[in-house]
């Protein structure tokens, strides 16, 4: 089994390292990641200049661009028949609710799945954490009940995996998003030459966080698992639209 490993948080994130780690007990795992953080990147590509692949000293490879980037240019670029599944993260912070329409994470694994291939996220719920080990057992077992009863359609998951050991994680559940409330304002700031400056502000709390939620699943202790899809087709409004416009 081969298995592409990226990111967003860049190629020396620690938890990138755990998660190639675990895998390669059951894959030979290929590391394509960004060469610096690309947080909240989406699902951009980078058309206006070419990308560069170098390798670093622990074997990684490390491209100047987006997650989205890496997994393109790895996929299309790079090897010589498509990997058996792609794998994002681990990412420092939590991608759930309305935070996967801007994680590079999400945005990672999203570009497999376009391109054919089986794809997870992995994101630990922590803004502070050290240990990546319970997330990267996570992932390692989620590949395992994939090889051993594979999916038989396209299929991309988002994981959240709570900061806890992994004795104590709570059991897997499958869950949808939640939502967040509306995001705090941008934070005014004044640089050395007097000029104003805006840092975007953090995300708002969780507003539907009720029972299914990936926000409710991981404040219980458990481990989030939301099967997401590409098409943005509002199809309930097809009909008003349709209408509006005759």
């Amino acid at each position: 089994m081969r298995i592409l490993v990226s990111n967003d948080d860049g190629y020396f994130a620690p938890g990138i390292a755990a998660l190639a780690r675990a895998l390669a007990d059951v894959a030979m795992v290929t590391v394509v990641a960004p060469e610096r953080d690309r947080s909240g990147a989406s699902n951009s590509l980078t058309l206006d200049r070419p990308l560069t692949l170098r390798r670093a000293g622990n074997g990684f490879y490390f491209v100047n661009g987006t997650p989205s980037d890496c997994v393109h240019l790895a996929v299309t670029g790079m090897f010589d028949r498509l990997p058996d599944m792609v794998i994002s993260g681990i990412n420092h912070g939590a991608n759930m609710g309305d935070d996967t329409i801007y994680s590079g994470t999400v945005a990672a694994a999203t570009e497999g799945y376009l391109l054919g291939i089986p794809s997870f996220a992995v994101s630990l719920v922590s803004r502070s954490a050290s240990d990546f080990s319970a997330a990267a057992r996570v992932a390692l077992d989620l590949v395992s009940r994939f090889v051993r009863q594979p999916f038989r359609e396209p299929v991309l998951l988002n994981v959240n995996v709570p900061d806890l050991p992994f004795a104590r994680l709570g059991p897997l559940r499958v869950t949808r998003l939640g939502r967040r409330h509306k995001a705090e304002p941008v934070v005014r700031g004044m640089t050395p030459r007097n000029e104003t400056v805006y840092w975007v502000g953090a995300a708002g709390g969780a507003a539907d966080a009720g029972e299914g939620t990936d926000f409710h699943a991981v404040d219980g202790g458990m481990v989030s698992v939301t099967p997401l899809q590409i098409d943005l087709t509002h199809t309930a409004q097809i009909g008003t639209v349709s209408d509006w416009l005759s």
